[in-house]
């Protein structure tokens, strides 16, 4: 019979068909998007690309230069600008203020056809640790409130370019999802005294039936209440409430290795789907809060949003994430 399950963290529920959960081999591939016959964000046309803000280079070669293993530049298309003030205002019952904020593209690899799942464990932490570098600068830009570190794989998760990026947004106001986390752990530590992701995962690793994989310092789990078919989070084993202020990049080696191996995963089987990841963390400027655990979610782009999700918040999601977790746990890589 269907369960019906209630996320813990902002009490939302998820539909888990159990009795038809879909298997693996039931999922299409993704059809690949056309190749692109000038790439931007090809090593040897920086040009094409603003300049860049951060970069790792083996030897320390010029900015905006070639040889580089990874790029940040300006995404040359924004969501928000960062030039300008916020000028909030309201118009009649309505607020507004500017789209002030930036833009920024993580150019992966210097190689088109590259995925994350192809690179190495090292080639992966470069990707965290630039993630970090950018947060902790635009962390003092006094506007902005938040930065959101996501990546879209595949054209169906929303990815315009092929080559191998993933994106930040500084935003000048903290996004609503992350509010509810942040509200729904305030009112568990108000009544336990206790960070309710930490309780997530003392309980996930003594019932042992959604942990896909950990190491020292992460763990990566399947939700109780997942939202969608194979979601996984990966959550530092330690309180932690900011991506950006680790002090070991030892930290950041041990999420590469877990992502990379999630992924590996997923290319096995599921036939590399299309995915979105995203980083939550904290707000800036809220201390060391107790009540809140950056955490990273991953979510194949397996099945589609319609009308009963849209009309109601609820998700159905057809593939138990016990069943999920063992199909991904006995496939060898």
């Amino acid at each position: 019979m269907p369960e019906l399950r209630k996320d813990p963290i902002i009490d939302r529920w998820v539909i888990i068909s159990t009795e038809r959960g879909k298997r693996p081999v039931f999922f299409g591939e993704e059809t690949p998007p056309p190749k692109a016959g000038m790439c931007p964000l090809c090593q040897g046309n920086e040009n094409m690309t603003p300049t860049e803000l951060y970069a790792v280079r083996p030897d320390f070669s010029p900015p905006n230069s070639s040889n580089w293993t990874l790029r940040v530049v300006p995404n040359k298309f924004p969501a928000l600008r960062i030039e300008g003030n916020l000028n909030k205002e309201g118009v009649g019952l309505y607020d507004r203020m500017n789209g002030v904020g930036a833009h920024e593209i993580v150019i992966e690899t210097p190689l088109h056809g590259q995925t994350l799942s192809g690179m190495s464990v090292q080639d992966i932490q470069n990707v965290f640790l630039a993630y970090r570098e950018r947060t902790i600068d635009l962390e003092k830009d006094k506007r902005f409130k938040y930065v959101m570190v996501f990546k879209n794989y595949g054209s169906v998760a929303g990815a315009s370019l092929d080559h191998s990026h993933s994106q930040l947004i500084a935003l000048p106001i903290v996004p609503r999802r992350v509010l509810e986390e942040i509200n729904g752990g305030l009112a568990y530590y108000r009544y336990k005294d206790r960070c309710i992701f930490c309780d997530i995962i003392a309980e996930e690793k003594e019932d042992n039936v959604r942990v896909v994989i950990e190491n020292e310092n992460f763990i990566a789990l399947s939700p109780y209440a997942s939202r969608f078919p194979f979601e996984i989070w990966i959550l530092p084993k330690r309180h932690e409430p900011y991506f950006a202020h680790h002090e070991k990049v030892d930290n950041y080696h041990d999420i590469s290795e877990i992502l990379l191996h999630i992924l590996q995963k997923y290319d096995k089987v599921l036939n590399s789907p299309p995915y979105n990841f995203m980083i939550h963390t904290a707000p800036f400027g809220n201390g060391e809060i107790q009540h809140y655990h950056w955490h990273m979610e991953i979510i194949p782009r397996l099945t589609k949003m319609a009308g009963f999700e849209w009309g109601t918040g609820f998700y159905i999601n057809p593939t138990p994430p016990e069943e999920a977790t063992t199909y991904l746990k006995e496939t060898s890589i």
